[in-house]
């Protein structure tokens, strides 16, 4: 496969003696297990093939935070954010090349997720869709869109719902994210800040989430606690990875950061994303995975935003739709 053979030209292609070096990933607020476990078998994958010994270090926070600091001067290696804006943040600053979707497949989305809703055992008060999160009564808990990267996925998603609904369109939708927003009741900066809102603190009766923290939450301890809700039509969130350029050509780290986000497509690196609850891309590890991950109506931003790049001005830039609904709550 053209995939095997770019992770092995990444990996073993040189001759070069490599020396021990730090390497790092700057990432969002979901994937700090799953990265964990990650730097670990890459790094005795690398080292076998190399002899090297890597320092792995991570970096977690809102996704747009986390862009906001690397187009700012964080020495990030390589990123592995939310959304495709948030690299292209990083790609206006001047330290990624623009041409980075088409340097690894799937646009630089290894793996995939969608937005569920997660609600107490029994969900008792009978949230079952996007609607539903309006009515008067229902506390949510959810990342604000001005840092976190989820919660745009989270607020599009409500949106095209309500766009595909009969006779949906723009100004409805407005109205049920007006309301959606009104029931907030905690507003983290992060993911993980609203997982721990709801899970631990106890605040909320449901919480609008990424699938793989629904999922982490129904796990171990929380498994007679919690339930997850899909509701009849969510968006496909496409998280996306990239070489900081101007890191790797700086420090010599460029043929380790194509080895590391390369191995993220292999079969290894696809039963990892699995194992941490996001959506495998590999057809063979998405087959063994999929009691985990039930088959779900899901759009794309792409074809019903136009992309990150308009839905951004739309919705999320200063003074453009969510600060005009937030205004009005």
């Amino acid at each position: 496969m053209i995939l095997g053979s770019l992770m092995t030209l990444a990996v073993v292609g040189s001759t070069q003696t490599y020396a021990d070096k730090s390497f790092l990933n700057v990432s969002y607020d979901p994937t700090r297990e799953f990265y964990q476990e990650y730097n670990s078998k890459f790094g005795e994958f690398w080292k076998k093939g190399t002899g090297q010994e890597i320092a792995f270090k991570q970096s977690h926070g809102g996704s747009g935070k986390q862009a906001r600091a690397v187009a700012t001067g964080l020495q990030a290696d390589v990123v592995t954010l939310a959304l495709a804006n948030d690299i292209d943040e990083i790609v206006n600053a001047g330290f990624i090349d623009k041409n980075w979707q088409k340097e690894f497949p799937n646009n630089s989305a290894p793996y995939t997720s969608t937005i569920v809703f997660l609600v107490k055992k029994g969900n008792p008060k009978n949230i079952k869709d996007w609607n539903d999160l309006t009515q008067s009564g229902v506390d949510i808990i959810t990342p604000n869109p001005k840092t976190g990267g989820a919660p745009r996925w989270i607020y599009l998603s409500a949106w095209g719902y309500a766009l595909k609904q009969p006779g949906g369109n723009d100004a409805k939708a407005r109205e049920l994210v007006k309301k959606l927003y009104k029931n907030v009741k905690v507003l983290d900066s992060g993911a993980r800040g609203s997982l721990t809102t709801f899970a631990e603190r106890g605040i909320g009766d449901v919480l609008l989430s990424w699938e793989n923290e629904a999922l982490l939450a129904t796990q171990g301890l929380g498994k007679d606690k919690y339930e997850i809700i899909y509701p009849s039509i969510s968006i496909l969130a496409e998280p996306s990875v990239a070489i900081v350029d101007k890191t790797v050509d700086k420090n010599g780290n460029r043929n380790l950061a194509k080895g590391y986000l390369n191995y993220l497509y292999s079969p290894q690196g696809q039963e990892l994303a699995a194992k941490h609850n996001f959506r495998p891309r590999n057809v063979q590890v998405a087959t063994k995975y999929s009691q985990k991950f039930p088959k779900q109506n899901t759009f794309t931003i792409d074809k019903v935003f136009g992309g990150w790049a308009k839905a951004q001005k739309t919705h999320f830039a200063n003074g453009a739709i969510y600060d005009q609904i937030s205004a009005e709550k």
